[in-house]
């Protein structure tokens, strides 16, 4: 086979062959056809380099990255916080929430692995961030405390029916009828 043309083609039909990228008896039919019925087997196999990380998941594993350093934070600001850095430590973890919701959207909507993983760690952050203002500003104050689960509660199953998530349609359930037994129980 003269035509350099139809070698890479034939190449790459071999490598998809041996990849199984496609199915073996649709790549011995495209190599009959380049190769007018010829064996395939009289060429070699051209190495193909290993792929690198494409841009597009370069920018996914560093969200990842960004979100669980934005978790650590959170859970280190809310039990650690140092008076001084305190208005620091919220203004960075509140834009830091900001961005992990705002990824966690973007990669639901595309159906990506990562989008569990960005999901619960924005509702972590969430809970976690609405707990701590309760305990700064309302500090034994049980109603706003209750009023703020049950909101964290009703976020979660309205997250969960809207975006088809059955993990945060059952927190939010369980959430809500925790509270309510809760209050319940006080009650008598």
């Amino acid at each position: 086979m003269t035509n350099p043309r139809k070698k890479i083609i034939l190449n790459e039909i071999l490598f998809w062959k041996q990849n199984k990228l496609l199915p073996e008896h649709y790549c011995d039919f495209l190599a009959a056809l380049y190769t007018e019925g010829a064996d395939i087997e009289e060429l070699e196999p051209v190495q193909h380099p290993k792929q690198a990380i494409l841009p597009s998941e370069k920018r996914k594993m560093l969200f990842l990255v960004a979100g669980l350093c934005i978790a650590i934070m959170a859970v280190l600001a809310i039990y650690f916080t140092i008076k001084s850095l305190t208005l620091i430590l919220t203004v960075v973890i509140g834009l830091g929430a900001c961005i992990l919701f705002i990824v966690a959207l973007q990669m639901a909507r595309k159906k990506h692995l990562l989008a569990p993983i960005f999901h619960l760690l924005a509702a972590i952050l969430l809970f976690s961030i609405s707990i701590r203002i309760c305990t700064t500003y309302f500090s034994g104050d049980n109603v706003v405390l209750f009023c703020l689960i049950a909101a964290n509660c009703l976020i979660w199953l309205w997250s969960g029916i809207k975006m088809k998530l059955l993990y945060f349609t059952v927190s939010g359930v369980l959430g809500l009828l925790a509270l309510i037994g809760y209050y319940i129980i006080n009650l008598l």
